[in-house]
């Protein structure tokens, strides 16, 4: 970067040519800032020794171009100043002409506002403004009428007005700004990065957004005359189809999908950077595959723009749950059924088994903080399967989603039974989502309309002197118990005739409900504890139904024979273990130990293996406290560090002579290099 003071028809001069970039917002001064300029000029003509008159900084980078006409130069900061002036210069050569000083009006001309050379191209002008402002710009130059009321033709009549009404001469003001109007010019390298000089030299102003940096980016890595067309055609259709925040987000999706690793918002602009310049990319190519990647997008986001019946109806679904962290997943499912590799079948089925996930895992309250981490390698861990086993992409996504603490028919059933479900915001959309989908199970021949729809409490949530009565002298206990869970929640419109009501009161208003779930209370006289129970257990057998274990590894709880209890692992969900931090902490390492290469996970009594080529390399068992690694490495080989224990002469569960125990997130940063070891020790072995 080299930055001088220099004056600013030095700017001007000679065959060149500057242009303000896509990124620069369209011209915006108004007429304060042309007084104040008009001022200055004036201060200086009265002053019988002017001062030099600094007028701000000028930040420009050598433009890509072809190597014939003038020399070009992209203005990253100053293009309001620029233009202004050269505004300024523009109704001086009317001036002059309207008072007959054509000589004076011909030398502005072509010193300060034109190549004269380059007549019949855009070459001509010596500064082009950004696609909004251009053509009136032109038109000032060439002595047209611009637009009535744009923001340039108001700054040529005002200064047109002053210089008619000035007592100085033309040549006068001319003078002054020559010799006397100075800026600092700084000018880039090629390699430093435009849009974030511009972003900093305008930190007071709107700062630019991460899709704005990385439209920069590539554009300015175009060539100039090819950039308002790749801008029209690639850039700016996604901009409209997608917003400005969502293409954002978008983006940040599209570099997990491409990197299989979780990005954070705040770092797509570099993320993407470092993706494309380490992957040598070209820039017009990535641009096309972010253009088609975003139709997809747009369809994640509005699910009515797909054709398909069945897709968009899964996705709608999907979309209710609120899993944007699988949407970098399913860019690439998306773009494989775009190019057919995948069947619109296969697809329905992947949203299917996506939402089975994601409902079983609500309620049974699996945290949802590590799903960022399960879906961003996803992808990738599915083609690999694909292509190691040779089976279908929908099997192996099923594979790899049933070891991500995705719940068993026991477990789900359970906590349909006895987990609080309705909560607040998300909670409550999720509910809800639960009871209409059993409602639609009933398979009505019209559909029922759910909008109008609220989840209704059957015992009510503050219970009147008649329900504490109805339920008995444990009433508390069972409001306590009951109150959120599946067995007494329905849907209704009719809430506030419900509120409190007694049951009588309340059954007489289901029975005006077409719903089946309402149909469900006509045969029923009481709604105590057992009544209560009794429903949740039809209920969640529905739901057992309708969100069918997809995994080859559905076992009972306490299995009666042997081998069932062998694949019993009692520190799963149903413990007291894995819950919590400790839970988290287990995650973070299961999701780490399980990228590397053809990794597969075993789920015993006692803990939970892994291993590549047939050959155990970790075990892990859960504590209440965190958890206590196994590793089969020769104990001499990690004799270094004081963390790691001998137990080959001790007993324990799981295979391995080395222990490790992690409690903190930070333990598990310092242990994969020993479990990455270990890894390649019997791989090799």
């Amino acid at each position: 970067m080299e930055a001088s003071v220099t004056r600013l028809v030095e700017l001007l001069g000679d065959a060149k040519q500057y242009l303000v970039p896509l990124f620069q917002r369209p011209y915006s001064w108004e007429r304060k800032e042309w007084q104040t300029l008009w001022d200055d000029i004036v201060e200086l003509c009265e002053t019988e020794t002017p001062r030099p008159h600094f007028f701000g900084t000028i930040v420009t980078i050598p433009a890509r171009s072809v190597p014939e006409g003038v020399a070009k130069f992209s203005l990253i900061d100053g293009q309001q100043r620029y233009t202004t002036v050269s505004i300024l210069f523009a109704s001086m050569c009317q001036v002059a002409m309207q008072k007959g000083e054509d000589r004076l009006a011909e030398e502005i001309q072509e010193r300060f506002l034109i190549n004269k050379f380059a007549e019949g191209n855009d070459d001509y002008f010596k500064l082009l403004p950004t696609q909004s402002d251009r053509e009136d710009y032109k038109k000032i130059i060439l002595g047209e009428s611009p637009r009535s009321g744009s923001r340039l033709s108001k700054a040529f009549h005002f200064f047109e007005s002053q210089l008619h009404k000035s007592e100085f001469k033309l040549s006068t003001i001319k003078t002054i700004i020559e010799r006397y109007f100075s800026i600092v010019r700084v000018l880039l390298d090629e390699r430093d990065d435009p849009y974030l000089v511009f972003e900093s030299l305008n930190a007071k102003g709107m700062p630019l957004s991460q899709a704005d940096l990385i439209r920069n980016y590539f554009l300015m890595r175009l060539h100039t005359n090819r950039q308002e067309e790749i801008h029209a055609r690639l850039w700016l259709p996604m901009e409209m189809r997608l917003g400005e925040k969502n293409l954002t987000e978008f983006i940040r999706h599209y570099l997990v999908m491409r990197k299989s690793d979780f990005v954070k918002a705040a770092d797509t602009y570099f993320t993407l950077k470092g993706y494309v310049e380490s992957n040598n990319l070209n820039p017009e190519h990535e641009l096309q595959q972010l253009h088609q990647f975003s139709t997809y997008y747009a369809k994640l986001l509005e699910p009515q723009q797909e054709p398909d019946a069945d897709i968009r109806r899964a996705l709608i679904r999907l979309n209710r749950l609120e899993v944007t962290t699988a949407y970098p997943f399913l860019l690439a499912c998306y773009h494989d059924y775009a190019q057919q590799h995948l069947s619109s079948a296969d697809f329905v089925e992947i949203l299917r088994t996506l939402e089975n996930f994601i409902v079983r895992r609500f309620v049974c309250n699996v945290p949802t903080n590590q799903l960022n981490k399960i879906f961003s390698p996803l992808y990738r861990q599915v083609q690999e399967k694909v292509q190691a086993q040779q089976i279908p992409f929908v099997e192996s996504l099923k594979d790899i989603l049933e070891q991500r603490n995705y719940p068993k028919d026991y477990e789900f059933k359970r906590n349909l039974l006895e987990n609080k479900l309705y909560g607040s915001g998300d909670r409550g959309k999720k509910t809800k989502f639960i009871l209409e989908t059993i409602e639609e199970s009933y398979e009505h021949h019209e559909p029922v309309l759910f909008d109008d729809l609220q989840i209704e409490h059957v015992m009510p949530q503050t219970p009147t002197a008649w329900w504490q009565s109805h339920l008995g002298e444990n009433w508390e206990f069972v409001r306590e118990k009951y109150l959120d869970t599946l067995g007494n929640l329905t849907l209704t419109g009719y809430n506030p005739e419900l509120s409190n009501a007694d049951f009588e009161n309340k059954k007489s208003i289901y029975k005006n409900s077409h719903l089946e779930l309402n149909a469900y209370f006509n045969d029923v006289e009481t709604w105590r504890e057992s009544d209560i129970t009794l429903r949740g257990e039809v209920l969640s057998n529905t739901c057992l139904e309708i969100w069918a274990y997809f995994g080859k590894q559905n076992i009972q709880e306490q299995g009666s024979t042997d081998t069932e209890r062998a694949y019993t692992f009692e520190t799963m969900h149903n413990s007291d273990f894995l819950t919590g931090e400790v839970l988290e902490l287990f995650e973070d390492l299961q999701d780490r130990v399980l990228r590397l290469a053809g990794v597969e996970e075993d789920i015993l009594k006692q803990c939970i293996s892994y291993r590549a080529k047939g050959r155990t390399f970790l075990s892990v068992v859960p504590l209440r406290s965190g958890l206590k690694l196994y590793l089969n490495l020769p104990p001499q080989e990690v004799r270094q560090y004081a963390f790691c224990r001998d137990v080959s002469k001790v007993g324990h569960w799981g295979t391995g002579d080395v222990e490790v125990k992690l409690k903190e997130f930070s333990d598990i940063d310092r242990t994969m290099p020993l479990i990455e070891k270990a890894y390649q020790y019997q791989v090799g072995a």
